[in-house]
């Protein structure tokens, strides 16, 4: 059974969308994968609606996943090292956090870092000899991930010989790609080819979630089971008020039709790791033509008494038996939110696919191509010009303060805090810390980003959204860099470019953006920050 919210009682201009899906026919056309829902041009649309069946298909594919599995586990591997950035991460990250390892099966890690201090941490976790590194890159030519199997690989060459080395190594690709020639050059130990017709971010459904997912011993069958029961009822035999993503789809576009740019999610802690994927979901499928939704997650409990008349908010909730609905329990803010239940954590598969043709819905509503990312190559641009020209860095960036800023802030605006460093908890309460601070005494939404990971996430919607963002670039000093084999950089350095490369992309479109160094000792950095933004 599929629940859906309530419209009975709700948001202002929800019925006024819920009649457009209706005048345009959006769901049947959406299932008919008809690209004129959201452009005349179907570049970037007919190729990208895999998404809508990749359930069923992959269901087909459960016993060679759970073989490939049970493989691993044969051969005494204990850790499960994902390569990857974004759409091919952030899904695998989520399922790690919350269903972590079944008994017998490996520790999963998804490494998509170029921080050094996070890649030594990996390395001094596992035995190379024992470890599964998964590759995972659509276009199979992302630097991040290709850059960290360089490093890797010569890790596992000196554990175990050359010979021996592609047996410790998988892919997640399209055909044809270079990672998937790569694959087969180098004996690995298989290639996960994916449906083409899928983008990144939509792709967790996809061999880019169920490989990780079956190598952690999760049930793949009941997860496609609950995002079958998702799809279905999202099809055009269901009522459109009961239609479960097109009413959330509806919702996300009638609040930022009302100003309601900022989408609260409320999560519990077992799902928390949920928001990191809607977060990318939401940023970078409507963050563009100076339109989007700011997905605000993981914010501190104390921070929302603080939120202000352009919140929009969303709580999911487990095991809650008052279902869907739009209701008033405490007068508080977000005790207006649109509530959806889980009966229980496998109900993310359902969840994944909603929320995927929910903002497929709101991109139709509100004018916007949900399946490109047409701003994100500016920050790849700027980011290889460092890497090709070090001694830019010394004259081009200088490290400024959000002072300012904040204080000339007004209705609307947030801060983006984005993070070059190493993600620890101590780091996270830090900045938890520093939000709940910026939320009372500056009455602003706040997002974290760690970087470069947000390059594949909430990028395109810093540089294609409305310019209401603060961005708060923070650089921590790594203790010692990590080499790059076969390339002409190391990670250090490639980090460094990565954030000059974004922060100089911010600051030519004219966005709001300072630089803070927080040394080698981020935490006491981010303290100081939060004392001296609450003075």
């Amino acid at each position: 059974m599929v629940d859906s919210p309530s419209s009975a009682v709700g948001l202002p201009g929800l019925e006024a969308q819920l009649d457009n899906l209706r005048r345009g026919e959006a769901v049947r056309r959406i299932w008919e994968r008809d690209h004129t829902v959201w452009s005349p041009d179907p570049a970037e649309i007919s190729d990208r609606l895999g998404w809508l069946t990749v359930p069923s298909v992959l269901r087909r594919q459960i016993p060679l996943l759970e073989g490939f599995a049970q493989g691993v586990r044969d051969d005494g591997f204990k850790h499960v090292v994902l390569l990857g950035m974004g759409g091919s991460s952030l899904g695998p990250e989520v399922l790690r956090q919350t269903f972590g390892s079944a008994a017998g099966f490996p520790e999963l890690i998804v490494l998509d870092s170029t921080f050094p201090g996070a890649i030594r941490s990996v390395g001094e976790s596992i035995d190379p000899a024992r470890t599964l590194f998964l590759v995972s890159s659509k276009s199979g030519t992302t630097i991040e991930p290709n850059t960290l199997y360089a490093h890797f690989q010569s890790r596992v060459e000196a554990a175990v010989g050359k010979d021996r080395a592609g047996r410790h190594f998988a892919a997640i690709t399209d055909q044809g790609t270079p990672l998937a020639r790569m694959a087969a050059n180098s004996g690995f130990r298989r290639a996960f080819l994916n449906p083409p017709d899928i983008g990144g971010r939509y792709s967790v459904l996809s061999y880019f979630g169920l490989v990780p997912a079956a190598l952690i011993g999760m049930d793949l069958e009941a997860l496609l089971d609950r995002a079958d029961a998702m799809a279905d009822a999202c099809r055009i035999e269901t009522p459109l008020g009961e239609n479960p993503g097109a009413l959330l789809g509806a919702f996300l576009s009638a609040g930022w039709v009302s100003g309601q740019d900022k989408m609260t999610l409320q999560t519990p802690a077992d799902v928390s790791a949920f928001g990191l994927w809607v977060e990318q979901m939401l940023s970078e499928s409507l963050g563009k033509e100076g339109k989007g939704l700011v997905p605000v997650v993981g914010e501190p409990e104390r921070a929302l008494r603080y939120s202000g008349a352009d919140r929009l908010h969303i709580r999911l909730t487990l095991d809650d038996s008052d279902g869907n609905s739009f209701g008033e329990t405490g007068g508080g803010p977000g005790d207006d939110a649109l509530r959806i239940p889980l009966r229980d954590t496998y109900d993310l598969g359902g969840e994944f696919f909603r929320w995927e043709f929910a903002t497929a819905v709101a991109g139709g509503l509100m004018g916007v191509h949900p399946f490109d990312q047409p701003d994100v190559q500016s920050a790849k641009d700027q980011t290889d010009r460092f890497l090709e020209s070090p001694a830019l860095a010394a004259g081009d960036i200088e490290a400024s303060t959000i002072d300012g800023y904040l204080h000339e802030a007004s209705a609307g605006d947030y801060l983006a805090v984005l993070v070059y460093g190493e993600q620890t908890p101590a780091l996270d309460r830090a900045l938890s810390g520093l939000r709940a601070v910026v939320s009372q005494r500056r009455g602003l939404p706040t997002t974290v980003g760690y970087g470069p990971r947000y390059l594949h996430s909430t990028g395109q919607l810093h540089k294609g959204g409305a310019n209401c963002g603060i961005f708060l670039v923070l650089t921590c000093d790594p203790v010692k860099d990590v080499p790059a084999p076969g390339y002409e950089f190391s990670f250090g350095e490639l980090n460094r470019a990565q954030w000059m490369g974004d922060f100089q992309a911010l600051r030519t479109l004219g966005r709001r953006s300072a630089w803070m160094d927080l040394g080698t000792d981020p935490c006491a950095g981010v303290a100081h920050l939060a004392r001296r933004v609450g003075g």
